[in-house]
C-alpha cells in the first residue's frame, strides 16, 4: 500500500498524522496529539494516542494552531501549515504507483479523478498518506495533478492494473 505517516514538530510538540506504529514513533518526545485526516485510516491513530496520552482527533474541522484543516470530503481533511506552506493529503493526494499515471509525481486519488478536489494553497511540500512526499517543485505538481487529473484516467488504470500485477507476481 506504500503507506506513509507523518510526525509534525511544532512550538507546542510533535504532532502525529495518519500514524503506523513503528521503531521510528517509539523514539518521538513531547508527543502532543494525534491527528487522523481519513475517516478509514484508523493505522494506529486511537492505540498511540492512549500510549502518549495525548488527545486523537479524528476529520478535525477546527484550526489546531499552527494548523488549519481543509474540507476534502465528509471522509477527509486535508492539514496545511501556512507558516512552512506544508500540505499534507492522507488521500486526496498520494505518490504511490497504483496513484499516478505516466510520469506524473503527484496525482489525484484514482476514484477522486472526475471530480478533484479544489485546493487554494500554495504548497512548498506535500506529504501524503501512500508513496513519498514532493520537496520540490510542490506547487507545480499539485497544479499539475489537479488540472489534468481527468484526462489522465485511461493511463492511470493502466499503471493501477501494472502496480497490482507486479505485487501479485511478488508473492
Amino acid at each position: 500500500m506504500e503507506r506513509s505517516s507523518h510526525a509534525l514538530v511544532t512550538q507546542t510538540g510533535t504532532w502525529l498524522v495518519d500514524p503506523v506504529d513503528n521503531a521510528r514513533v517509539a523514539e518521538l518526545e513531547n508527543v502532543a496529539g494525534v491527528i487522523q485526516l481519513l475517516d478509514r485510516h484508523n493505522r494506529d491513530c486511537a492505540q498511540l494516542a492512549r500510549r502518549f496520552q495525548v488527545p486523537h482527533m479524528t476529520l478535525p474541522g477546527e484550526p489546531i494552531p499552527p494548523f488549519v484543516f481543509i474540507r476534502i470530503s465528509r471522509h477527509e481533511v486535508a492539514l496545511w501549515w501556512d507558516e512552512k506552506r506544508l500540505l499534507v493529503c492522507a488521500e486526496a493526494l498520494g505518490t504511490a504507483r497504483y496513484f499516478r499515471a505516466g510520469d506524473e509525481r503527484l496525482a489525484v486519488h484514482p476514484l477522486l479523478r472526475l471530480r478533484p478536489p479544489e485546493l487554494d494553497v500554495h504548497p512548498e511540500v506535500i506529504l501524503c498518506g501512500h508513496g513519498p512526499g514532493i520537496f520540490d517543485g510542490a506547487e507545480g505538481a499539485l497544479r499539475e495533478a489537479l488540472s489534468t487529473s481527468r484526462r489522465r484516467i485511461p493511463q492511470q488504470v493502466v499503471a493501477a492494473a501494472r502496480a497490482w500485477r507486479s505485487r501479485a507476481g511478488a508473492r
